[in-house]
C-alpha cells in the first residue's frame, strides 16, 4: 500500500467501483481527494530501515506535517492509540505498566510526549521483549519528547523527523506548482495541498493553535500579542544573521526572553539556525548563525504577504526564495535520518556564500538568487569562495528563479524546479557525483 501524506489522521476514501451507482459529485470528490492525498514520502524508506535495528522508532516534526497519517499507513497491522485522547492519556499516566500490557505485540503511540512517565516503562518493556520495531512513537515537541528519549530510551530508539512536503515529493505525483511565486506563498504543509484551502486562512489558524497548544505548554507567555510580534519579527528576518539583542529590542523583550522563545520555535520545527562554517582561509569569520523558517508559506503569512502576485516585487522575495532552498536541502537530510551538513560562509569583509554543503570530502558552495535571468553578478560570491578555498571547494552551484539549466565554466546553474539534483549532493547517493 502506498503511503500518503495529509494533515489529518483518517485514511482517504476509496472510489466506488465503476458498476456501483452513487452521487456523481461524491464520486468525483473522492477521486480528487485520493489524487491529492497519495503523496509518497521520502522518509518512508528511512522508517522501514530503522525499525529493523531499533525496538522503538520516534517520528518527530511540526504539527500537521503528516506524522499520524504516515505511521498509521506504514504500520497498518499495529494498534493505534493517541494520547491526545483524554481517556488514553489518563490511562497511560495513572497506570503506564498496565497500559503497555494492552499491546503485547507493540503499537503506534501518537503524541507520546503527553505522558512523560511512560518512557521509563517502555524501556523495561522493550528490554524484556527484545524485538525490533516494537513501538512507534510520534511527537510534535522536541523539548519533552527528546528529553525523555535521552533519559529513558537512549540506544533503543531511532528518531526520524518528518517535515512538510518537499518539492520533489509533489513533483512525483504531478502536483507541484508551476510558478515559483505560488510555491513560496502557499508553502508545503500537507493540509493546504490536501484540502485546497486558502493559505492565509490555514496559517492563521495554525498560528493560533500553535500558540494555544504548544507554546503555553513549554513557556509562560503572558502577553500573546508580544509573542505574535516576536513571530512576525522572526519571519521578517528569515535568511538573515541572527542578532538576539536587536530582535528583543524590536519586540520589547529581553535578550534572554528572545533566546528562550527562539528555542521553542526551534523545538517545534518552525525555524532552523544555520551555523557558519568554521573554515577561515586566513579570514576573520562571522560567528552568528542565520535564521531560516522551515516553511515559506508560514513566513509569508507572518510577514503579511496577501497573495502570490505580491511576491513578484516584494522586498522579501529573495529572502523567502533562499529560505525555501535551505529548507529543501534540510529535508533531503532529515528525511533520510541524517543530521544537517549545511552551513553558510561569511568573512568580516562581507564576502559570503549562501550555503556550504560539507559532504566530508569537499565543501560545495551554493549561491541562491531569486531573479529569473542569470546575471554576471550572481557568481561573484562563488568565485571569491573558490579562489580562497582552492582544492577544498567542490563544484559551485547557483540556484535561481528562472527555468533554464546551464553548465558554465565557473558553476552549475540550476532552475528552481530542478533543485532535487542539488538535494542529492547533501547525502550519500550512488549517483550523487553525476547528478549535475
Amino acid at each position: 500500500m502506498m503511503p500518503w501524506a495529509g494533515g489529518g489522521a483518517s485514511r482517504p476514501p476509496h472510489p466506488r467501483p465503476e458498476n456501483e451507482t452513487g452521487n456523481s459529485i461524491d464520486n468525483l470528490s473522492n477521486l480528487l481527494h485520493i489524487h491529492i492525498m497519495l503523496v509518497p514520502r521520502t522518509v518512508t524508506e528511512t522508517i522501514t530501515k530503522v525499525i529493523k535495528g531499533f525496538p522503538v522508532v520516534a517520528v518527530t516534526g511540526p504539527r500537521q506535517s503528516g506524522k499520524t497519517t504516515l505511521v498509521k499507513e506504514i504500520f497498518q497491522d499495529r494498534p493505534y492509540v493517541s494520547l491526545e485522547d483524554p481517556d488514553q492519556l489518563d490511562f497511560s499516566t495513572r497506570d503506564p505498566r498496565r497500559f503497555l500490557e494492552h499491546f503485547p505485540d507493540g503499537a503506534v503511540i501518537d503524541e507520546a510526549q503527553r505522558s512523560p512517565d511512560l518512557f521509563s516503562y517502555l524501556q523495561t518493556r522493550v528490554d524484556d521483549d527484545g524485538r525490533m520495531g516494537l513501538f512507534i512513537l510520534t511527537g510534535s515537541q522536541q523539548f519533552g519528547f527528546m528529553e525523555k528519549i535521552t533519559q529513558s530510551l537512549a540506544g533503543r530508539v531511532a528518531t526520524v523527523p518528518l517535515l512538510p512536503f518537499s518539492l520533489g515529493e509533489l513533483q512525483g505525483v504531478n502536483r507541484a506548482p508551476a510558478r515559483l511565486e505560488e510555491l513560496l506563498w502557499t508553502g508545503l504543509y500537507p493540509p493546504i495541498w490536501d484540502r485546497n484551502i486558502d493559505p492565509p486562512l490555514w496559517y492563521g489558524n495554525y498560528v493560533q493553535t500553535y500558540l494555544e497548544r504548544d507554546v503555553h505548554r513549554l513557556i509562560n507567555v503572558r502577553d500573546r500579542s508580544t509573542f505574535h510580534r516576536f513571530l512576525r519579527m522572526c519571519a521578517a528576518r528569515t535568511g538573515q544573521s541572527l542578532n538576539l539583542s536587536a530582535l528583543g529590542n524590536d519586540c520589547g523583550i529581553t535578550h534572554n526572553t528572545a533566546r528562550a522563545w527562539l528555542s521553542v520555535l526551534e523545538a517545534s520545527y518552525i525555524v532552523h539556525l544555520l551555523p557558519p562554517h568554521h573554515r577561515n582561509f586566513r579570514k576573520r569569520l562571522t560567528k552568528a548563525p542565520k535564521l531560516y523558517f522551515y516553511d515559506t508559506g508560514l513566513a509569508a503569512y507572518l510577514i503579511g504577504i496577501q497573495d502570490m502576485e505580491q511576491l513578484l516585487i516584494h522586498p522579501q522575495r529573495g529572502a523567502l526564495f533562499e529560505t525555501w532552498v535551505v529548507a529543501e536541502l534540510l529535508k533531503g537530510r532529515s528525511h533520510r535520518g541524517l543530521t544537517s551538513n549545511l552551513y553558510f560562509w561569511r568573512d568580516q569583509s562581507g564576502n559570503e556564500v549562501d550555503v556550504i554543503i560539507d559532504n566530508g570530502l569537499e565543501l560545495i558552495p551554493v549561491e541562491v538568487k531569486s531573479g529569473a535571468t542569470v546575471n554576471r553578478d550572481f557568481f561573484r560570491g562563488l568565485e571569491r569562495w573558490t579562489a580562497l578555498a582552492g582544492e577544498a571547494s567542490g563544484r559551485p552551484h547557483l540556484v535561481y528563479g528562472g527555468n533554464q539549466r546551464q553548465e558554465r565554466t565557473n558553476a552549475a546553474v540550476l532552475p528552481w524546479d530542478q533543485i532535487n539534483d542539488l538535494v542529492k549532493l547533501t547525502y550519500p547517493h550512488s549517483d550523487a557525483s553525476s547528478a549535475i
